[in-house]
């Protein structure tokens, strides 16, 4: 009786090719990794290279504008905090997730963004309480598996400070740890963020960002020996997997505020932008949808004319491009920014603004972001993969996203989706079982 393929996912969320050029020597684990798998240097990533519409393009294979995870958050200009994509209902492709349970697999997840009420047989969703009457520990028990949460809170919950990094990654890592242990899940995914928080707060290349290199690395070392003490340790693959680079930046974008100024949106009386606006810029950092409830070419024109009079602005994609590159064909425009500059959502203040480093954390002020298209220079994430269909040392120049999905499947030896999908198989990294 053959044995069932299993499979860990570790998503370093903002780990670049650049980084594992520039400082493979932080982490060794890694690099005994590329010398004994198969390494796919540059990864395109999806457009907006955002956190939650690119870890659905990886289960799903399809871009954004299929499995609808257009952004990280929802358009609702009324709220300081909008509302994240976090819940599994919102994704109308289907996943590897899905295929495996369809299949009998046992299911892990820890913190992999959109995943929130899943049915993931042991599931650590990525939540949190944006809601007054709410908080933490509520949200989470009620979006992930309760009874799994709590026996990983009640074991590890000290390695935690609320969400804050690198204590997170610290307690995720603790779980994970211990389920492969104990339940040996057939398709594990981890979500890791602390690389990702210290390129917000602190820049690309800053001695913060090389630390949380070094931890993620430490963490996949933990994952690795897990995995060793398992029952069947040769018959498990493991992917580490980025989903986007980031860029430093030194100014800031509020189209909302140039928008206001032209009476296409207004303000109610919480000083927020209110529902009848005309035209409202939703920002994904690097870049900007803008939506438009006015479709009058000659008004849609006029938009486009004074998006492209503002400084930072690199690129204006139409609707019809928007559509062609997997991003929401529901807004009228994308604005790219210029290496240097991000967008925020915000109304009040000048539309264009030197970074305020001094709220550095603050919500919509970072050091670096994401979001921007993938074919900004030195931006593509990467992908390595260790298993026993996988070829050692062996180097692959690119790939897409959208391309994991598939892959993923065959290392699980689990059939490939019944529908046509935007991704391919990474052939070229399976060993030829016909020599």
């Amino acid at each position: 009786m053959m044995m069932r393929k299993k499979l860990v996912v570790i998503s370093i969320d903002a780990l670049g090719t650049e980084n594992i050029e520039k400082n493979l020597d932080l982490m060794p684990t890694i690099a005994e990794l590329i010398k004994t798998g198969t390494w796919v240097k540059e990864i395109e990533e999806i457009y907006p290279s955002l956190t939650y519409p690119s870890h659905t393009s990886i289960i799903t294979g399809v871009y954004p504008n299929k499995h609808g995870i257009v952004n990280n958050t929802k358009i609702q200009p009324k709220r300081l905090s909008p509302d994240w994509f976090w819940y599994k209902r919102d994704v109308k492709a289907p996943s590897v997730i899905d295929l495996a349970h369809q299949n009998n697999y046992k299911t892990a997840a820890f913190l992999w963004p959109v995943t929130a009420k899943s049915g993931i047989d042991y599931n650590i969703a990525e939540i949190f309480p944006n809601r007054i009457w709410t908080n933490q520990v509520l949200i989470s028990l009620q979006a992930s598996s309760p009874l799994f949460l709590m026996q990983m809170n009640h074991k590890y919950g000290h390695l935690r400070k609320g969400i804050k990094q690198p204590y997170l990654d610290d307690f995720i890592t603790a779980c994970a740890v211990d389920t492969i242990k104990s339940k040996e899940p057939d398709l594990t995914l981890i979500h890791l963020v602390d690389l990702d928080s210290m390129f917000h707060h602190y820049g690309v290349y800053s001695k913060e960002a090389k630390a949380a290199l070094k931890r993620q690395d430490d963490r996949v070392k933990q994952i690795i020996s897990a995995i060793e003490q398992t029952s069947s340790p040769d018959n498990t693959s493991l992917i580490i997997l980025g989903d986007h680079y980031q860029l430093d930046v030194t100014h800031l974008i509020r189209l909302n505020a140039r928008f206001k100024k032209l009476n296409w949106c207004s303000l109610d009386t919480q000083k927020m932008i209110d529902d009848n606006w005309k035209v409202y810029a939703k920002s994904c950092d690097g870049s900007c949808y803008i939506y438009s409830r006015e479709t009058n070419p000659d008004f849609l024109k006029k938009i486009k004319d004074v998006c492209e009079a503002i400084e930072g602005i690199e690129t204006i994609y139409s609707q019809s491009e928007l559509k062609n590159q997997g991003a929401d064909d529901q807004a009228v425009f994308m604005l790219e920014a210029k290496r240097g500059y991000y967008f925020v959502d915000e109304h009040a203040g000048s539309v264009v603004e030197k970074n305020p480093t001094h709220e550095i954390g603050q919500p919509e002020r970072y050091h670096a972001v994401h979001g921007y298209h993938p074919s900004k220079k030195n931006y593509a994430t990467t992908f390595i993969v260790n298993g026993p269909q996988v070829k050692i040392n062996h180097q692959i120049s690119k790939a897409r996203l959208i391309d994991e999905a598939p892959t993923i499947l065959k290392l699980l030896d689990l059939p490939n989706f019944d529908h046509e999908i935007d991704g391919k198989l990474i052939d070229d990294l399976f060993i030829d079982e016909e020599k």
